[in-house]
C-alpha cells in the first residue's frame, strides 16, 4: 500500500531566534568570502580614520599652544588630505564589495527557492495562493537585500569605528571612558525592546505584502471576468483594504524606529554631559594637555554617530530575519516525495487500479472510493460521468501529482510507487483540459522540456498530425511567433491544438486526454479526433470527455459517479444494459437533435 498524502505546510519546528536565522542567511555569504574579505578592508580603512582625525585635532591644539604653527604649516593640510583620501578609498572598497555580496546572496537564495518550488508536490501549489509565493520569491529576497548590504554595512564600518574611537579614548584617560561606557547597557535594553518589535512589524509587513499580491494577481488573471460582471469595485476595495493594512504595518514600524532614535540620542547626549561634567574637574584633568583634552571630546562627540546608527539598522536588520525566517521555512518544507528505484524504460503500459482510494489534502470526503478497473496496454479506456465525480482525480493519480490513501495503482504489474518519478512521467503525455502554455514561441511551447532538441521537421509534422499547423504557418512569423502569458495571444482552440502537438511529438505509450477537445469548434474536433485516433493506437489512452460521441470507440468506458466505478463496459454494451451511461447517451443524443 502506498504512503497516504498529506498536506505539505510550513514547518512546525518551533520558531528559531533572530540570531540562529541571520547565522544561517550569513551562511550564504561563504561562496564570496573574497569580496567579503576586500569589503572589511575597506570599513577597516574608512575605520581608522576617525581616530586618526582626533589624534590630528589634538596634534593642531597642541602645535598651537606651543607655537610652532610655522613647522607643521605643511604638515597638517597634507594629513587631512591623506585621511580623505584613506576614507574614500576604504568606502568604495567597502561599499562596492559588500554589494557584491549581497546581490550573489540574494541570486542564490531565489536560485535556490525557484529550485525548490518545482519540486514542490501539487498539494502546496493548491494550498497556496500564487501572489504569496511570488511575494517571497520578489519581496521577501529584496529585504535580504538590506540586511546584507546596509546592516552589515554598519555594522563593520561603525562597529569599527567604535572599537576605535574608544581605544582611543581610553589610551589618553581609561577614567573618563568607563564612565561613558556605563549607559551600554540601558542602550542595550532599548535596542532589544526594538529588535523584538521591528522583527514582529516585519513579518506583518511581508504578510500583508503577499495579500496585495494575492489581489493584484488574481484580479489580473480574471479581468475579463471583473469587467463582464462588474467586480472593478469590489476588487478595488480589496486591493484598498490589503494595501491599507501593509500602509498600517509599515507606519507602526516607522512609529518604532522614530522613537528608538531620539531616546538613544538623549541617552547618548546625557552621557556627554556627564563627562564633559567629569572631565572639567581639576583631579582628573590635570595631566591632560590642551590638545588632550579637546581630543578626547572630539572622539567622544564622534561615539554619537556610528553608535546612532547601529541602533537604526537594527529595523533593517529584523527585516531581514523575518524575510529570512519566510525563506527559509520554504526552503526546510518536504519536496515531492520520490522514493521509486526502478527506471519506467520502454513501458508497455498495461494499468490496474485496486481498491484504490483517495482524498484531496484537508478533505473529509473521499474523491476515489475502491475503484477496481484493469486497462490492458495499447487499449482506450474513457472515464464519463458528470463534473467533479472523480474523472480526473483518477487520470492524475497515474502520474503520481498525488499519492493513494489505500488500496493499489499499478503499471505493467509495478507498483507506481516503485517506480522512479522522473522515469514514470517520462512514459506519459497529458493533454490538460486547462491548457497550459508558457510566454514563448509556438515552437518552444511544442517542443516543451525533454523535447527542446527536436528538430523543426518533427515539430511540423506533430503540428500537421494535431490539425494545428493550417494557423501556424499562416503567421507572420510561423513557429517563431510569441503566444504570449498561458497562450493569450492564440484562441482556445488553438491554445489546445497546441497542447495536442506537444502531446503528438513527445510519442509517449501512455496518453492522458482531459476533455482535449473541449475548445474546438465542431469542424475542428472532427479533424483533430481523427488525429487522436491515429496517435491512440497502440497506446494505453486514458480518454475524459464531455461528448460521449467522441469516445464511442473506446475499448473500456467507465462511469465515475460520486468517486465510485458504477458501470464499465464497450460502448455497446454499456447501452444494452440500460442503465446510467445509457441515460447520459440518451440524454446528450436528445439535446443534439433538438
Amino acid at each position: 500500500m502506498q504512503q497516504p498524502n498529506k498536506m505539505t505546510s510550513e514547518m512546525e519546528n518551533p520558531p528559531q531566534s533572530g540570531a540562529k536565522i541571520y547565522l544561517r542567511l550569513l551562511s550564504y555569504v561563504g561562496a564570496s568570502w573574497g569580496y567579503l574579505l576586500l569589503s572589511f578592508i575597506g570599513y577597516a580603512l574608512y575605520s581608522s580614520m576617525e581616530p586618526a582625525l582626533a589624534a590630528l585635532l589634538k596634534h593642531i591644539v597642541d602645535v598651537v599652544s606651543d607655537g610652532k604653527i610655522t613647522e607643521s604649516r605643511i604638515l597638517i593640510p597634507a594629513a587631512i588630505l591623506g585621511v580623505f583620501i584613506v576614507r574614500g578609498i576604504g568606502t568604495f572598497l567597502g561599499g562596492y564589495f559588500m554589494a557584491q555580496v549581497a546581490n550573489k546572496v540574494v541570486f542564490d537564495l531565489r536560485t535556490s527557492m525557484f529550485n525548490k518550488m518545482v519540486q514542490m508536490p501539487s498539494s502546496y501549489f493548491h494550498s497556496i495562493p500564487t501572489g504569496r509565493l511570488l511575494a517571497k520569491l520578489t519581496y521577501n529576497t529584496e529585504q535580504v537585500i538590506g540586511s546584507i548590504t546596509q546592516a552589515i554595512r554598519i555594522i563593520l564600518r561603525e562597529g569599527l569605528t567604535v572599537v576605535g574611537l574608544l581605544g582611543y579614548m581610553i589610551y589618553m584617560n581609561w577614567k573618563l571612558t568607563l564612565l561613558f561606557l556605563l549607559v551600554i547597557p540601558l542602550i542595550g535594553i532599548i535596542v532589544s525592546y526594538a529588535s523584538k518589535r521591528f522583527r514582529r512589524l516585519s513579518a506583518r509587513i511581508q504578510n500583508a505584502m503577499g495579500g496585495v499580491t494575492d489581489v493584484a494577481s488574481e484580479a489580473i488573471k480574471g479581468h475579463e471576468v471583473v469587467k463582464i460582471f462588474g467586480g472593478s469595485e469590489y476588487e478595488i476595495e480589496r486591493f484598498r483594504q490589503a494595501a491599507q493594512e501593509n500602509r498600517r504595518s509599515q507606519l507602526k514600524m516607522e512609529k518604532t524606529r522614530s522613537l528608538n532614535i531620539p531616546i538613544v540620542q538623549f541617552i547618548l547626549a546625557f552621557a556627554m554631559a556627564i563627562l564633559i561634567w567629569f572631565a572639567l574637574s581639576p583631579t582628573i584633568s590635570q595631566h591632560m594637555t590642551p590638545g588632550d583634552f579637546i581630543a578626547f571630546l572630539t572622539a567622544a562627540g564622534m561615539l554619537g554617530k556610528p553608535i546612532r546608527q547601529l541602533t537604526d539598522v537594527n529595523s533593517v536588520l529584523q527585516k531581514g530575519i523575518a524575510a529570512s525566517q519566510s525563506i527559509f521555512e520554504f526552503l526546510d518544507m518536504s519536496v515531492e516525495p520520490d522514493d521509486g528505484k526502478i527506471l519506467a524504460q520502454s513501458l508497455k503500459g498495461d494499468i490496474e487500479w485496486k481498491d484504490m482510494s483517495f482524498s484531496y489534502p484537508n478533505a473529509e470526503k473521499q474523491a476515489l472510493k475502491k475503484i477496481t478497473l484493469s486497462l490492458p496496454a495499447g487499449k482506450t479506456l474513457a472515464l464519463v460521468g458528470r463534473s467533479g465525480s472523480g474523472k480526473s482525480t483518477m487520470a492524475n493519480l497515474i502520474p503520481r501529482f498525488y499519492n493513494l490513501d489505500e488500496g493499489e495503482l499499478n503499471i505493467d504489474g509495478v507498483s507506481i510507487s516503485d517506480y522512479q518519478l522522473d522515469s514514470l512521467r517520462t512514459n506519459i503525455a497529458l493533454v490538460n483540459q486547462q491548457v497550459v502554455l508558457f510566454n514563448g514561441t509556438i515552437r518552444e511551447n511544442i517542443a516543451y522540456g525533454h523535447l527542446r532538441d527536436a528538430s523543426d521537421d518533427q515539430v511540423i509534422e506533430a503540428a500537421k498530425a494535431a490539425n494545428a499547423w493550417g494557423f501556424i504557418k499562416e503567421l507572420d512569423q510561423g513557429l517563431a511567433t510569441m503566444v504570449g502569458e498561458n497562450g493569450v495571444l492564440l484562441s482556445g482552440g488553438q491554445r489546445q491544438r497546441i497542447a495536442i502537438a506537444r502531446a503528438i511529438l513527445k510519442n509517449a505509450p501512455i496518453l492522458i486526454l482531459d476533455e482535449a477537445t473541449s475548445a474546438l469548434d465542431t469542424e475542428s474536433e472532427r479533424a483533430i479526433q481523427m488525429a487522436l485516433d491515429g496517435l491512440m493506437e497502440n497506446r494505453t489512452t486514458i480518454a475524459i470527455a464531455h461528448r460521449l460521441s467522441t469516445i464511442e470507440n473506446a475499448d473500456i468506458i467507465a462511469v465515475v459517479d460520486h468517486g465510485e466505478i458504477i458501470e464499465q463496459g464497450s460502448h455497446t454494451e454499456l447501452l444494452a444494459m440500460n442503465g446510467a451511461y445509457a441515460q447520459l447517451h440518451n440524454q446528450q443524443f436528445s439535446e443534439t437533435a433538438d
